[in-house]
């Protein structure tokens, strides 16, 4: 489960010591590229408060929008598990998948073929150049989980999340899970 070199598919998670960093504190990043040149992320469980049909008035379901991720938040990424609706989509492991058309994206959701349990919409992303996340894993500041579970990646409730990952790495992990998100206000 826990793996200290990232690949394209695993989870990031925050370590419980990331305390005041308000992109990355308790967060669960799905990573979606990791090459010698980078890597590429979305935190699935930081959710904005803004919705899909507000950002774009031609799709008449008010999706959840969540913060991706620190780098370019006025662009638009999403993931999804239905490849075979939505043309040009890239694989980041079996049965999760990263953009693709967006035109077909707004047909399905306005005709309901694709719903909430199928698609995840994302401000912004997390970026790493060249080494940069593999010197963030030897400073311990995320914990790698490769057992994804696709459903949870998509439909996750973002305020149990991070805890719950926590709880599945067990250990020394298990007592941070009920701490004070800020523990000096404790």
């Amino acid at each position: 489960m826990d793996i200290k070199s990232p690949k394209k598919g695993v989870l990031l998670i925050a370590e419980p010591s990331i305390i005041g960093d308000l992109s990355f504190n308790r967060s669960v990043i799905l990573l979606s590229h990791h090459s010698s040149t980078g890597s590429v992320g979305f935190i699935l469980n930081k959710v904005l408060n803004v919705t899909l049909n507000e950002l774009v008035p031609e799709i008449e379901v008010p999706f959840k929008v969540y913060n991706g991720g620190p780098v370019e938040q006025d662009n638009l990424y999403f993931i999804h598990k239905t490849p075979e609706l939505i043309p040009n989509s890239v694989e980041i492991q079996e049965g999760i998948y990263w953009g693709g058309s967006f035109e077909k994206i707004i047909d399905l959701i306005n005709t309901k073929k694709i719903g909430l349990n199928d698609i995840k919409f994302f401000l912004g992303y997390s970026g790493w150049d060249a080494n940069q996340l593999e010197d963030e894993l030897k400073k311990d500041t995320w914990v790698i989980n490769s057992n994804l579970n696709v459903k949870e990646i998509i439909t996750s409730p973002e305020t149990t999340y991070w805890k719950s990952e926590i709880l599945k790495l067990g250990g020394e992990y298990v007592i941070w899970s009920n701490s004070p998100e800020n523990p000096s206000l404790n």
